[in-house]
């Protein structure tokens, strides 16, 4: 994977995840900057990444949006079933970056889906068995083994791509 597909896969992460309300628009403007220091470059993403941590809770409503659909990139809606999807891959591949322990990566989809996401509703029985592990007879290897087993299916995903697309004015 190139730096500019790595980047435009971290920039879809943070901008799925702000939607979900799981970061702070200010860490989307900071995976701006990254992505153009990467060398991915489109006036949108110029804009988002020149936004202070003031500006950027106000300003990203409009600038994301744009900033991605250059890049050829999904801007999700906020809480739609798609973002949903797209934040728990995200949270997946941040666990599988070491970012999160599996069972914070668990509680925190079980604590944001519930049993409701198809996608998600092993995880969210994996955070259930974290809980009973002392009545049971499997280990927390065991469970962090079938963690990162499911975290690994979230986390493959189709190809994003990493240079601009050309849209029609």
């Amino acid at each position: 994977m190139t730096s500019t597909e790595a980047a435009a896969i971290a920039l879809q992460d943070h901008a799925a995840l702000w939607s979900m309300g799981e970061i702070r628009a200010s860490d989307v403007v900071n995976a701006a900057c990254d992505a153009l220091v990467a060398g991915l470059d489109t006036p949108g993403l110029r804009i988002l990444a020149a936004c202070t941590r003031a500006e950027a809770d106000y300003d990203i409503h409009e600038l994301l949006p744009e900033a991605l659909n250059e890049l050829g990139l999904t801007f999700y809606l906020l809480a739609s079933d798609a973002g949903q999807e797209a934040a728990a891959r995200a949270l997946a591949r941040r666990m599988l970056a070491g970012e999160l322990a599996p069972w914070e990566f668990t509680f925190r989809i079980h604590q944001r889906y519930g049993h409701e996401l198809p996608l998600t509703e092993r995880l969210a029985e994996l955070d259930d068995e974290y809980d009973v592990l002392e009545y049971g007879a499997r280990t927390v290897d065991q469970v962090d083994a079938e963690v990162a087993a499911e975290a690994r299916r979230l986390a493959a995903h189709p190809h994003v791509p990493a240079e601009p697309t050309d849209t029609p004015s």
